[in-house]
């Protein structure tokens, strides 16, 4: 697939990714029952999905790099936290803690994707 049509998925999966992300972190924030919706459940996995096989494939052109490795370093971060601030948190303030980590994490995924660079400051 072109690299082009590549990179536009990945960055649209990116913002899908952000939006579902931060709504299920508002309903878990207040405690709402939309969480256990089946679409809820299925959505975000799909877009992830996508967003990850578009990376996969942006990284087999480009080959790999020193920001890449970095992105994929701290993508597993983001997962492990986020899957804390949502579901393995035991208790609102270590859901909350791994929700704002995950976030902070999630904007260095993004510097580094911008400045092509792991050390963004």
């Amino acid at each position: 697939m072109d690299y082009g049509v590549l990179k536009h998925l990945h960055m649209t999966c990116v913002a899908l990714t952000f939006i579902l992300f931060s709504l299920r972190g508002f309903w878990m924030l207040v405690d709402s029952d939309r969480l256990t919706r089946t679409w809820v459940k299925v959505v975000p996995h799909v877009v992830d999905s996508l967003l990850l096989l578009s990376a996969i494939g942006m990284a087999v052109q480009i080959g790999m790099t020193s920001w890449i490795a970095a992105k994929l370093v701290a993508l597993v971060v983001y997962v492990v936290l986020g899957t804390i601030a949502l579901k393995r948190g035991k208790t609102r303030t270590i859901r909350m803690m791994a929700l704002v980590g995950a976030y902070t994490t999630f904007l260095y995924i993004a510097a580094v994707a911008t400045t092509k660079n792991p050390l963004i400051w």
